[in-house]
């Protein structure tokens, strides 16, 4: 109740009104009041007065509430009711206006009537005027055009030309103009402007599409090295940003590609349709101005996405908004800027025709430029060229692997292949934006065509003018081809190369399939017609004016780069050819590689395989043939008192034969490593020229030794087990994957297999001369050879370690191929360790010889008597043989074998020596002082000359002679003496020494009968 009388103006001194009102039951207040609770409560009330009072006294609360406002608006009441009554004086005098208003405009309507015609005929009269005020303006517009292109073209801003001529030229299409005579002139001067801006779009498109623009790509990076494979940069000019993109040419792909603003159909339509609209292709307002922070424009890295300044007087449309948002490189953008002028005027055909007219030319023009500046260099900087000895080889020096004709090559041929990788890149630009213009100015057939066929034959290769990537591609590998033909001093029938082997190279038919009686391995692997094609358009006499210019017949002039050409070359090729194959394959979109794109890397591999490789074998077998069969070959030559030196270089004295063979061998793996995918050939082939070399060798190594009874030894199993465990043996190089150093002996060990050794020798006694190498020169062959086949190994093992034959066709892994697994390495490590193992028998051969030489010496010790008549003053005649033969032998071979090699071969004559004279006691019938004191004199002798070889242990040689001397001096002993000594040292001698001691007859010694019993119990303690 009290929240319906809150707002009502009570005074304050009557707030116990509200009070009173609060206490009034919110059932009286109710929009629908019902009297009978209240009548039936009071009626059954106990007090019905008190009840009665009460509504009594609520009535007068709300009556004092009443008055109060009813005082209290009573004013603005009054003052309401005076405003209604003046709104309604002023409603009545309205409605009598009105009705005067009205009889007004009846008799105005009556009035106007009377001139309805004459009203009519002059608004006809002022819309005519106004057209031709509008006409009048377009004329005047259009006829400021022509010089307005002309300050555009001579500004490079072409994109704006072409916007303003096709916009003037669609003007004076529309009604009204067409009749106009005075326009005859200005139609006349656009369409000279049309041809004008045509070639100059067409001139600035071909020095871009060759990198000879301002805004090419390798304006700064030109001479730049980079092994990345560049990748073509598109935009798409479309106006759904959904379409996929491509990793390869990252172009945006679609249906509907390369549309832009105003572009219907192949024609162009302006954005406005406003008769009073100025048509000079601008206005204040709709100009672009170009940025400050654009970027160096000849920097073709930049990536910029502000208005590039070509295009800085252009009017805005979508393709300008799309190339503001594009990432494309600077020079993308151009050359896209380029196609879409073609497209606005309608000559995108026609530049197909021009470009493809001009493609072989300019790249032919490309080649030969880069080799004269190239040539300018080296002449510049050209120094001595390397006139080593390589009489062995049947290439020169400059054709080696690593020769300066080899390197010339490649570097030449890697320098013009990267640009001819940049120009195809622009290429592939170009050639999307050819074919998507094309297919929207085409009709719905020859889209159908476009979108299903690359062939260049097709009918939908025609409103392209005949330009297609594959086209392209076909010419710069033809170009290319002809320039290594040239460089290889082929000669291959490039004019009657039919399209049949074309197809054959495209699509990879195996060689085994492709080859026939008819066809010339050396015939080009494409087909190329410098043919005017013909295009659909009007611009195509255009085109042929000034532009029909055939490629050159002539040479690119590579001999003046080049110290030498020839068929070798190819080598050098082959791995740039292939690198640069695989460039082009990914830039090539997905829809292209069915063209294929290793014809020329068919061709360079078809050259090899059927021309180079036979003739490299047969070159080869040649020099092969000559080192080995030569009188010299196996003669060896060294410089007398000259001490040996490993270096080959400082005069290591290799045989010919096979210092030739190692240098022809490492030369053919050099050509393996050039060529990976026929190094299996090549590699096979050095396996068998090394193959006959080793016969040869091992022939040479027979004609020595050839019934010798030392060969005879070293071949028998007991003593060539011996002689392995022999520590002597430690020195000999490793043969088979032994290691020669493995097996550790103990001095005892050592000594018991040298006692065993000797033993085994000393019972081939007698030993007869003949039997024996006595020629020097044989056994200075044997050392020659075998340090020539120990260079020859080890150069094998560094080669195949340096040179991992096994990897070299992992590069080629990834293709299916039907060719052979490549050797491995092991297979020319075998053939190391048969020559390494054929130097080691030369080495056991001679060590055996010269203890066979001892024991044949020594041998006259025996069965003779030693009774001097005086003291000696030299050795033996036998001894002085001996030693003289040593020393000459050493000397003989010093210069042919280091120095540990010497200690091996003469390191066995101690030994044996002293083993022989100890036990040639056993045999001597009776020996006196004096003889005693000759045999000593002979132990020195030996000791002097053994030791005058550096090589050689002295003191080990004093050593073990020594022990000789000690061991006949105790013939001068007495008995008991000789007791007292054994009694000492009884292990210094073996038993039968001992006993040996006692059975020889020695004039004046008395030896008691049991003397051998004494000396056996002395020796069983």
């Amino acid at each position: 109740m009290m929240g319906m009388f809150d707002g009502f103006p009570i005074p304050q001194d009557k707030e116990h009104l509200r009070d009173e009102l609060s206490r009034i039951d919110e059932s009286w207040t109710a929009a629908r009041f019902d009297s009978l609770p209240h009548v039936v409560r009071i009626l059954t009330s106990k007090d019905r007065e008190g009840e009665l009072q009460i509504l009594k006294e609520q009535s007068d609360v709300v009556e004092d509430v009443v008055d109060e406002v009813v005082h209290a608006y009573h004013g603005g009441f009054n003052k309401a009711i005076q405003n209604y009554s003046q709104i309604l004086r002023l409603f009545s005098e309205s409605s009598e206006s009105i009705g005067v208003l009205k009889g007004d405009l009846t008799e105005a309507k009556k009035c106007l009537g009377v001139r309805n015609k004459q009203l009519h005929q002059l608004w006809y009269r002022s819309v005519t005027l106004r057209h031709i005020i509008s006409l009048l303006d377009q004329i005047e517009g259009i006829a400021k055009v022509p010089a307005r292109i002309e300050r555009l073209i001579s500004d490079n801003q072409l994109y704006a030309a072409a916007q303003s001529l096709v916009q003037s030229a669609l003007m004076l299409e529309r009604e009204g103009l067409q009749t106009v005579g005075a326009l005859q002139d200005v139609r006349s001067e656009l369409s000279k402007w049309q041809s004008v801006l045509f070639y100059k779009v067409l001139e600035d498109l071909h020095a871009h599409l060759y990198n000879k623009g301002e805004y090419s790509s390798i304006a700064t990076s030109m001479h730049e090295k980079d092994d990345e494979v560049p990748t073509t940069t598109a935009v798409a000019f479309t106006t759904n940003t959904s379409h996929p993109v491509s990793r390869r040419t990252r172009s945006v792909r679609g249906d509907n590609m390369f549309g832009s603003q105003g572009l219907v159909d192949g024609s162009y339509r302006p954005g406005s349709v406003d008769g009073g609209s100025s048509y000079d292709g601008h206005d204040e307002d709709g100009s672009l101005e170009p940025h400050d922070n654009v970027g160096d424009a000849k920097d073709g890295k930049v990536i910029s996405h502000q208005i590039p300044s070509w295009l800085s007087s252009s009017t805005p449309d979508e393709f300008i908004e799309t190339i503001k948002k594009s990432d494309a490189p600077l020079h993308v953008k151009y050359l896209q800027t380029m196609m879409e002028s073609l497209c606005l005027l309608n000559k995108v055909a026609a530049a197909g025709a021009v470009i493809c007219q001009r493609l072989r030319p300019t790249i032919h023009e490309i080649i030969t430029s880069k080799i004269k500046a190239c040539a300018e260099f080296i002449n510049s900087s050209r120094s001595g060229i390397d006139k080593a000895n390589r009489i062995v080889s049947p290439v020169s020096p400059v054709m080696a692997p690593t020769g300066k004709a080899q390197a010339g090559a490649k570097e030449l041929l890697d320098s013009i292949l990267e640009t001819i990788v940049r120009v195809f890149e622009n290429h592939v630009v170009v050639g999307e934006l050819i074919q998507s213009k094309s297919y929207l100015q085409s009709d719905p057939n020859t889209q159908k065509l476009l979108s299903t066929n690359v062939n260049l034959d097709s009918e939908a290769s025609q409103v392209t003018g005949g330009y297609s990537i594959g086209f392209s591609l076909t010419v710069l590998q033809s170009e290319c081809q002809q320039l290594i033909c040239e460089i290889l001093r082929a000669t291959p029938e490039a004019a009657s190369a039919d399209a049949t082997q074309t197809a054959r190279f495209a699509s990879k038919v195996p060689a085994n399939e492709r080859r026939d009686g008819s066809e010339d391995a050396l015939t080009f692997a494409f087909r190329f017609t410098d043919a005017t094609i013909s295009v659909p358009n009007h611009g195509v006499d255009l085109v042929r004016q000034g532009w029909n210019k055939k490629g050159p017949n002539e040479g690119y002039g590579s001999a003046t780069v080049l110290p030498e050409q020839g068929i070798y070359l190819a080598a050098s090729l082959y791995r740039p050819v292939h690198q640069f194959t695989d460039k082009l394959a990914s830039m090539l979109p997905k829809k292209y590689s069915q063209l294929g794109n290793d014809g020329l890397l068919a061709f360079v591999e078809n050259f090899v395989k059927e021309h180079l490789l036979p003739t490299m074998f047969v070159d080869y077998r040649k020099s092969v043939q000559q080192a080995i069969s030569s009188p010299a070959a196996f003669r060896p030559r060294a410089h007398p008192n000259v001490s040996y030196n490993s270096s080959i270089e400082k005069g290591r004295p290799v045989l010919q034969g096979l210092q030739a063979i190692d240098f022809l061998a490492k030369e053919v793996l050099g050509w393996a490593q050039a060529m990976p995918k026929f190094a299996a050939e090549l590699v096979k082939f050095v396996q068998t020229f090394l193959e006959r070399t080793f016969e040869r060798c091992r022939t040479s190594y027979m004609e020595a030794v050839l019934e010798k009874q030392s060969y005879m030894v070293v071949g028998r199993h007991d003593i060539d087990k011996l002689m392995r465990l022999d520590p002597a043996s430690v020195c000999l190089p490793n043969a088979l994957g032994q290691s020669n150093a493995g097996t550790i002996v103990s001095d005892s060990e050592s000594n018991e297999i040298e006692s065993e050794l000797s033993d085994l020798l000393l019972n081939l006694r007698p030993i007869k001369q003949e039997n024996l190498i006595r020629d020097d020169n044989k056994l200075v062959l044997l050392a020659s050879l075998s340090d020539s086949l120990e260079y020859v190994a080890d150069s094998i093992e560094r080669s195949v370690k340096a040179t991992p034959l096994a990897a070299l066709n992992h590069e080629e892994s990834s293709k299916p191929s039907n060719k052979q697994t490549i050797s491995s390495p092991r297979d020319l490590a075998s053939f190391a360790d048969e020559y390494r193992k054929l130097a080691i028998d030369c080495l056991k051969v001679m060590r055996v010889e010269m203890q066979l030489e001892t024991i044949f010496h020594l041998q006259e010790m025996t069965y003779r008597e030693y009774l001097e008549n005086q003291d000696a003053e030299e050795p033996d005649d036998f001894i002085i043989s001996l030693t003289a033969q040593i020393t000459r032998r050493d000397e003989e071979i010093a210069p042919f074998v280091a120095e540990v090699k010497r200690n091996y071969i003469f390191g066995g004559i101690c030994s044996i020596a002293a083993n022989a004279s100890l036990k040639a006691l056993a045999d001597m019938k009776s020996i006196n002082l004096f003889g005693v004191q000759q045999i000593c004199r002979n132990s020195i002798a030996l000791e002097q000359a053994l030791a005058a070889i550096p090589s050689i242990d002295s003191e080990a040689v004093q050593q073990r002679l020594d022990h000789v001397w000690t061991y006949y001096e105790l013939l001068n002993m007495p008995f008991e003496a000789l007791l007292a000594f054994i009694t000492e040292h009884e292990h210094l001698f073996t038993a039968a020494e001992y006993a040996n001691l006692l059975k020889v007859q020695v004039p004046g010694r008395e030896i008691p009968p049991d003397a051998q019993d004494r000396v056996s119990e002395i020796l069983s303690r």
